[in-house]
């Protein structure tokens, strides 16, 4: 794993109109690793990567991607710069079929050679896409749309991938194979930043952890000490050592 932070929130403070949730964020993400983010519900694990992302404009505090200040910029440029996220539930076009789908998520490359090019890796990424490229979105399965969605953001070719809760309504099988695609961006050189109510499973294919509370960065840690520590089962992860990578109290906000 890298040690070169490739984000970083120092106090940063942020939240929804007169609601403050996040508290003086302090964080940093590894380059080249899985981070999740876990905690209790309202903690801020989602506003902070919405945040990142610029949906949310932060009243306090600092975030840098590789070292240059992103706060305030718009969605357009974070993506050129290299960040891209995948949201909390369903983000498709239903009507719309999966190509349709991919075409649009890429529409601001705007040489379409170059779109097509990246389309066709993504479908060669994920094969299940490619059978049923020309099929409504809103006929596939949970995990068809996840991988759908993922497909989309990777469009732009990120260095840096938000995404929030990516297993949310899938049946378990399905939950293992969208954490497989995550390792394998992972081991592409793709950064992951998650937030993820399986938080045992995800702490498995994890680097590392970053546990918030009340809005603030209560602490980080390596993933698998994270995953042993007693006080962290205890709190978040629904209970005892012997559980596995079943469910769990850490929910999104």
């Amino acid at each position: 794993m890298a040690t070169d932070s490739i984000l970083t929130l120092a106090g940063v403070v942020a939240g929804y109109g007169k609601l403050t949730v996040l508290n003086g964020v302090d964080l940093r993400v590894a380059e080249g690793s899985i981070t999740t983010m876990i905690g209790p519900n309202g903690a801020g694990k989602s506003t902070v990567l919405k945040t990142v992302f610029g949906l949310l404009r932060p009243t306090a505090g600092e975030i840098r991607f590789r070292g240059q200040a992103i706060a305030g910029l718009s969605q357009r440029a974070l993506l050129s710069l290299g960040l891209a996220y995948v949201p909390q539930g369903r983000n498709l076009f239903p009507e719309l079929t999966v190509r349709h789908n991919l075409e649009l998520g890429g529409i601001t490359l705007g040489d379409r050679k170059r779109l097509e090019r990246r389309i066709d890796a993504v479908m060669g990424r994920f094969p299940r896409l490619l059978e049923r490229a020309d099929a409504q979105a809103s006929t596939l399965s949970g995990g068809e749309q996840k991988m759908l969605e993922i497909g989309r953001a990777l469009l732009l070719e990120p260095t840096l991938l938000l995404i929030d809760e990516p297993s949310i309504g899938l049946a378990p099988k399905l939950v293992g194979e969208v954490f497989a695609i995550l390792r394998e961006l992972r081991e592409s050189g793709v950064t992951i930043l998650m937030v993820e109510q399986n938080a045992k499973a995800a702490l498995a294919v994890s680097d590392d952890a970053l546990v918030l509370e009340q809005g603030c960065l209560a602490f980080a840690a390596p993933a698998a000490e994270t995953l042993e520590d007693p006080k962290v089962h205890a709190l978040f992860l629904g209970g005892g050592l012997e559980d596995g990578a079943g469910g769990n109290s850490a929910q999104a906000e």
